[in-house]
């Protein structure tokens, strides 16, 4: 079955950076697309950012542009998300999958809070 485990979060203050992994199993990786999502509370989930299959091409939201960058590494079945100057308003719950998906199943994501 699909598995999903993000980690990698934490407090940072504004200005500061994290890296995110999210280690997948359960359906071949390196065909699928992964998207990094969010969701801040009181919010609705969000998609921030996704990586094709070879890791070739990407694709961000506007907000995150020129901030975060998303990578792979597909012998490690591994999807990685390196943010830097990050704003308060990126604080949420970060979490990966992959595009596009047959299941519904979402991992348990990792916290992210911007604060000083």
């Amino acid at each position: 079955q699909v598995q999903l485990v993000e980690s990698g979060g934490g407090l940072v203050q504004p200005g500061g950076s994290l890296r995110l992994s999210c280690a997948a199993s359960g359906f071949p990786f390196s065909s699928y697309a992964m998207s990094w999502y969010r969701q801040a509370p009181g919010k609705e989930r969000e998609w921030i950012v996704a990586i094709a299959g070879d890791g070739r091409g990407t694709n961000y939201r506007d907000s995150v542009k020129g901030r975060f960058t998303i990578s792979r590494d597909n012998a490690k079945n591994t999807v990685y998300l390196q943010m830097n100057s990050l704003k308060p308003e990126d604080t949420a719950v970060y979490y990966c999958n992959g595009e596009p998906r047959s299941w519904t199943y979402w991992g348990q994501g990792t916290q992210v809070t911007v604060s000083s």
